[in-house]
C-alpha cells in the first residue's frame, strides 16, 4: 500500500496567541484541531519539490522573527469556512519564502498569509456560527520566531520533523 506524505513549512501560533483561535476551531472544527495546532502556512507541499535544498536553505538562513498584522474574520469557500487573513503587503513573509525557496522556484507564487478556523474539508459555517465568531476577539498581530516542518502521512495528524528558529 502507498502511503500518502504531505509536507509542508508551517509558522505556529504562539500559545498565548492562540486561546481564542484555539478555542473556535475546538467548538466549530474539531476534526482539524486534531490534526493541526492553528498556524500560517509558510510552503505549501508543492513548493517543496526538493526537500534537500529547502532544509540547506533552512539551515542556512538569516532572518529575522517576522511580524504579520491580520483583519477581521471573512468567510471562504462558498461561505463554508473561515479564516483570519493578514493585512499588509507582508514583505517580510514573502522574502522568507523566497530565501527558503531559493533554488527551487525562481519566482514563488502570491501566498496570502492566514489562519484558517474552519476548514471546509471538515466543518461548514453558518450565518448563526459565523457570526459567533465574529465576537471573538483575535490577536490583530501576531510574531512568529519559528518555522516548523511538517509532515502528514494518510491525512493522519500532522507531526513536527524539524524547527528552525528566527533570530
Amino acid at each position: 500500500m502507498n502511503e500518502l506524505i504531505r509536507r509542508q513549512l508551517t509558522l505556529f501560533i504562539p500559545k498565548m496567541d492562540a486561546i481564542n483561535i484555539e478555542y473556535i476551531r475546538h467548538r466549530y472544527n474539531p476534526v482539524q484541531r486534531k490534526l493541526i495546532d492553528s498556524h500560517v502556512t509558510l510552503c505549501r507541499e508543492d513548493e517543496i519539490s526538493d526537500p534537500e535544498r529547502v532544509m540547506l536553505n533552512l539551515e542556512i538562513l538569516e532572518a529575522k522573527r517576522i511580524t504579520i498584522p491580520f483583519g477581521q474574520v471573512r468567510r471562504f469557500d462558498n461561505e463554508s469556512g473561515v479564516l483570519i487573513p493578514a493585512r499588509s503587503e507582508n514583505l517580510d513573509f514573502h522574502s522568507l519564502r523566497r530565501k527558503i525557496l531559493a533554488g527551487i522556484i525562481i519566482s514563488p507564487r502570491h501566498l496570502e498569509p492566514h489562519i484558517t478556523l474552519m476548514h471546509p474539508r471538515n466543518s461548514t459555517c453558518t450565518d448563526e456560527i459565523f457570526n459567533d465568531i465574529k465576537k471573538t476577539t483575535f490577536p490583530s498581530v501576531i510574531t512568529f520566531d519559528q518555522i516548523s516542518l511538517i509532515e502528514q502521512i494518510n491525512g493522519g495528524p500532522w507531526r513536527i520533523l524539524a524547527s528552525y528558529n528566527l533570530s
